[in-house]
């Protein structure tokens, strides 16, 4: 059975070695992707929201102190969790991103003066609005010529599902507009249920012997993402609007504004929202919202704010998932007590040894909580937590379990003491190695020593690269690729092999479609969709390798960085061999470092993982495609460009967002392969490095008129 929780460590993060901190985003990143699969697809969350968050906070904080070893495939860059198999795709006209979290006063505070010191040229007031965050279902709506035309669910910011059929039995959503609105209008809101058509509905449910649902988020996610609509049409589903998508023109020039529009097109928009000044004027509507909480009928687990007009939103841009302009303050944590019933131990991709508690069943503020993740030894060490003991189980946002520690009962210190295992509990029984620091001292990461040879890690690795993010191959989900890995007539060890299936099950006696939980027809669709993935993009080709501290955004610079695989490859092997003008250019790439170099070195510089990738090229007859291709018809497309000093018009963050936006490589050095550098007041070193190198050197007004025409 899955763990249902994963717990961020006690120790500070400022206590933190870089070592302990590079393992602990390993970690997270894995757990919050595990708990976003069933959170998002499945409408089954394993934990609380405050849970949840307590992760991604953690995660967060670690990635503030350590920004160089912030992973490719970071929480903090990712949204939702993919789409279910069950319905079809939409692409979104406009991504639908998530926000970040505020967990205090002090919190909000902070976010309102990053607002204010980037906009540091603006001069003039900011208003920001406050709106009750719905704990609902995020769904776009899509009509043109006034009518809706389709609907789909939030997916993975990319994509969702379509829904379109069950959101027009939804009283609350019109499937007409008045006259006048825009050709193209994207409306987009919180499908959810109120506590009393909640109540009623399990009652029935339960009344009809039928599945009950946990929490009414569970009930509207269900009830939208069925397959027959007419379920969808006996469930009390409401909707509340408050943003937007794709409109072919901007009926106001305001967010507050917007929301004004969207209640006259007949959507219903929360009351309890408001245009505040300062961060006071939003923390006095926060805490009066949470006052009365409990008397509105519906579950909100937050105060969502946002800068009210739009131009400054859009000066504003975006960091990787999340808007600069909007952050999401969250209601505080909830604890209980419960008994630690097992301590399991869990082989990750990378053989790293993670230790799972699991824990009598327990109501944390309405979820039932089951698991938490204890991290590794020293984890364990510092709570003494022993099976048998009641310990204190907290929700940290709305979603994620976190131990805090033992509750003495007198019986603690007879317990046995947990032995953290130093042999895998693989098949192999291969030996666990500790890791060490480059100091010399232990680290807090325990390895399974098998490697490739460590089913549990192989059967990991392939699951990744099977992923959604990954080479998202229709059909082959987790429970697929274990059972392919066991099949000893058709089994897949390493990724080619599943390009391999049809050929070899055409020369086998028994077929694939006759074997349990497959037929002719799955199998067919099965086969072509491996071959729709023997053209794949770049990007998603390096991060499907698996290489450790490789993830979707450091994928993503490099396909940019090279262009094609045989750049990237060819780089690859001479940083092997040692050739320090390709580890310099690798160097020089946007968000790489040496953590990420490294890494590379030792995948390609194994054999076994050589043959693994050769083995793999050789399938991709369809080519490996760049997955995005930057603008190339502005003045700075194409260029590399560097940014130092102090700039007055611009600050750093919109400077960078504008550079690669427009199609421009943002390098955090300069080498002989920039192009510009853009040296502001107080320029240093950067400044000299260029002028020695020839480096073309421009100043803020000239970069803003390159920039500008």
């Amino acid at each position: 059975m899955a763990s249902h929780a994963t717990t961020p460590t006690s120790t500070p993060v400022d206590a933190l070695t870089e070592l302990e901190a590079a393992t602990e985003l390993a970690t997270l990143s894995a757990e919050i992707a595990r708990l976003d699969r069933h959170y998002f697809l499945e409408d089954a969350p394993l934990v609380t929201d405050a849970e949840y968050d307590a992760l991604r906070r953690r995660n967060l904080a670690i990635e503030a102190r350590f920004p160089h070893l912030r992973r490719a495939d970071s929480p903090s860059l990712k949204v939702g969790a993919g789409v279910s198999e069950r319905f079809d795709k939409v692409r979104h006209a406009v991504p639908m991103l998530s926000l970040d979290n505020a967990f205090s006063d002090d919190d909000v505070a902070d976010f309102v003066g990053r607002v204010h010191k980037f906009l540091a040229t603006h001069g003039g007031r900011v208003d920001f609005t406050a709106e009750p965050k719905i704990d609902g279902l995020s769904c776009n709506l899509r009509y043109e010529a006034g009518k809706l035309v389709s609907a789909a669910t939030r997916g993975d910011g990319a994509e969702g599902e379509n829904v379109t059929a069950n959101v027009r039995t939804i009283a609350d959503i019109p499937t007409v507009l008045p006259p006048g609105v825009p050709d193209v209008v994207e409306v987009r809101g919180e499908v959810y249920m109120s506590h009393a058509d909640f109540a009623a509905l399990n009652a029935r449910q339960a009344a009809s012997g039928e599945k009950t649902f946990a929490n009414p988020r569970n009930a509207a996610a269900g009830s939208l993402r069925q397959l027959d609509a007419s379920i969808t049409r006996d469930r009390p589903l409401k909707f509340y609007a408050y943003a937007w998508g794709e409109m072919s023109e901007m009926p106001s020039e305001t967010q507050s504004g917007m929301i004004a529009v969207l209640k006259s097109w007949g959507f219903v928009t929360n009351p309890l929202t408001v245009v505040r000044a300062d961060a006071a004027g939003l923390l006095d509507h926060f805490h009066a919202i949470e006052a009365q909480r409990a008397a509105l009928g519906y579950d909100i687990d937050g105060v969502v704010y946002k800068v009210d007009r739009l131009d400054l939103q859009v000066r504003l841009g975006f960091v990787s998932r999340s808007p600069r302009w909007a952050i999401a303050h969250k209601f505080p944590a909830e604890k209980a007590t419960t008994i630690l019933e097992d301590i399991e131990i869990q082989v990750g991709r990378t053989g790293a040894l993670t230790p799972v508690a699991r824990l009598r069943p327990v109501t944390v503020g309405g979820v039932v909580v089951t698991n938490a993740t204890l991290h590794n030894a020293d984890e364990i060490l510092r709570l003494d937590v022993r099976v048998g003991d009641t310990v204190t189980v907290q929700r940290a946002g709305d979603v994620i379990p976190q131990i805090l520690g033992v509750v003495d009962d007198g019986e603690h210190a007879a317990r046995q003491t947990f032995v953290f295992p130093h042999i895998c509990p693989c098949p192999l029984k291969t030996p666990v190695n500790r890791e060490v620091t480059a100091g010399g001292d232990a680290g807090v990461i325990s390895r399974c020593s098998g490697e490739f040879a460590c089913p549990y890690q192989r059967i990991e690795h392939l699951k990744h690269f099977a992923s959604r993010r990954a080479f998202d191959i229709e059909g082959l989900g987790e429970k697929q690729i274990e059972a392919f890995f066991n099949d000893p007539e058709l089994p897949v060890k390493e990724p080619a092999d599943i390009f391999t299936l049809a050929r070899r099950d055409s020369q086998n006696l028994k077929k694939l479609k006759d074997k349990e939980g497959f037929g002719a027809t799955s199998v067919r669709k099965l086969f072509a969709a491996i071959d729709e993935r023997r053209t794949i993009a770049l990007e998603r080709f390096i991060f499907a390798l698996g290489i450790r501290n490789v993830g979707e955004t450091t994928a993503r610079q490099l396909s940019r960085a090279y262009g094609n695989w045989e750049a990237f490859h060819d780089a690859s092997l001479k940083i092997v061999a040692g050739d320090l003008a390709a580890r310099e250019e690798m160097d020089a790439i946007d968000q790489i470092g040496e953590t990420v170099i490294d890494s590379i070195a030792a995948y390609f510089g194994e054999a076994h993982n050589l043959g693994v990738v050769e083995r793999l090229v050789a399938e991709m007859t369809g080519g490996i495609v760049e997955a995005e291709r930057p603008k190339t018809d502005t003045a700075i497309a194409g260029k590399t460009v560097v940014f130092t000093g102090t700039l007055d018009k611009l600050t750093r963050d919109e400077a960078k967002a504008q550079a690669e936006r427009l199609g421009a490589k943002v390098s955090g050095s300069v080498s002989a392969k920039t192009s510009i550098l853009v040296a502001g007041r107080d320029a240093g070193s950067k400044l000299t490095k260029a002028r020695e190198l020839g480096v073309t050197v421009v100043d803020e007004d000239t970069w803003i008129a390159m920039v500008s025409g």
